[in-house]
């Protein structure tokens, strides 16, 4: 029962999802098992537990007879897995029949047999639990890396010496030529206006289907890691937008609650409510991708993130403290050459981030094919011939 369970322990229980429903202090599954998925979504989904743990409800558990190989059998209940879930039957919450599950056929070679297809398939996983790992290790070298020269080459007390040690020879000449007694130092407030959101009340009375709305942009329209605001999920009536805060492309938004001082650029106009901030007039001073690095780098961040707090309880993030920021104002040239630099390092960090779920998935195409081959005996036997 819910009540049982905890989000954290040292056995997990298992039922329809895919991952645990909770946590207990006992199991009645030893390490090694399968089990399917009998009820929701995921119905027909099979597992391997590699530990000790509770099955619930509805989840299937399957034991092997002597002449089969246990984790033989899962990988051949695996290549059917899409059947079991097609068998889905239900029009409220999907189920999987039992009898649909023993009713699958399976092949049965001789115990040797099935011993070295599971040492070739196992060998097919292990190798893409290595290679996942080894590019998840280094993506987040990489973003390190990026974090470290973005926050360094944005501290304009360290920025003249970084220049000649990483060979921004460019970078460095700048500086000498451009702020030779060194970069200047300006609040937030003084170089463009902060306000922030409103929302018209009771929003569902604003909100609207038609075509002509105007956006209505919410915390959930953010893609995760995104830089930019390019759609939204929610029109409301011009009523509505002369009731809120109005914001144009190019203009910053703030968060000032929860994950508050995360910037993004609108690349969309629309209305913020009270649970943004905006920052717009800000062109004579930055060069908005210069101006999105400094927001988002580590030092302000934190000023942010510790102003917002007080005694350990969390507070909104107003303007007033936005306003307050104060940050470095170097020449436009200069934040040219800066936005260059870190944007190849974003580049190389967003290539890798890309890549490694498509070669997670190269490989696991490669697994699912070999398994399927492998585990058609009448291909082999054929082939054998």
């Amino acid at each position: 029962n819910k009540k049982d369970m905890r989000d954290m322990g040292p056995y997990p229980v298992i039922n329809g999802g895919i991952s645990p429903s909770g946590y207990i202090e006992q199991y009645n599954q030893a390490e090694g098992t399968i089990t399917i998925s009998q009820g929701g979504e995921s119905a027909g989904y099979v597992n391997w537990l590699k530990t000790k743990f509770w099955a619930g409800a509805h989840c299937y558990v399957l034991k092997s007879a002597e002449t089969v190989v246990n984790r033989y059998l899962y990988h051949f209940l695996k290549s059917k897995e899409y059947k079991l879930q097609k068998c889905k039957y239900g029009a409220g919450i999907p189920a999987l029949a039992r009898s649909t599950v023993s009713a699958l056929k399976i092949p049965v070679p001789p115990l040797a047999v099935q011993r070295e297809i599971v040492r070739i398939l196992d060998s097919f996983t292990e190798l893409t639990a290595e290679l996942t790992a080894e590019l998840t290790a280094e993506l987040t070298a990489r973003k390190k890396q990026y974090e470290y020269y973005r926050d360094s080459l944005l501290n304009f007390d360290l920025t003249y010496d970084l220049s000649n040690i990483l060979g921004l020879s460019e970078l460095g000449k700048m500086l000498r030529e451009l702020c030779p007694e060194g970069v200047a130092y300006k609040k937030l407030g003084e170089m463009a206006i902060v306000v922030r959101g409103a929302s018209p009340r009771p929003i569902k009375n604003f909100i609207t289907t038609d075509t002509n709305g105007v956006n209505w942009i919410k915390i959930g329209d953010i893609t995760p890691g995104s830089k930019y605001i390019t759609k939204t999920t929610e029109k409301i009536t011009e009523n509505g937008a002369k009731e809120s805060r109005f914001v144009h492309e190019g203009d910053f938004i703030l968060s000032n609650s929860m994950s508050f001082g995360r910037p993004y650029i609108m690349k969309i106009q629309g209305c913020i409510h009270d649970g943004w901030l905006a920052i717009s007039k800000f062109e004579d001073y930055f060069i908005s991708d210069f101006l999105y690095y400094l927001l988002v780098s580590y030092k302000y961040q934190h000023i942010m993130k510790q102003k917002a707090s007080f005694g350990g309880a969390v507070q909104n993030l107003n303007a007033d403290i936005v306003r307050g920021l104060t940050l470095p104002l170097p020449p436009l040239a200069v934040q040219r050459e800066i936005v260059r630099i870190l944007d190849k390092f974003s580049e190389l960090t967003s290539d890798l981030a890309s890549g490694l779920p498509a070669e997670i998935e190269a490989r696991k195409k490669q697994y699912e094919y070999y398994r399927d081959k492998l585990l058609d005996f009448k291909e082999i036997k054929t082939s054998g011939k």
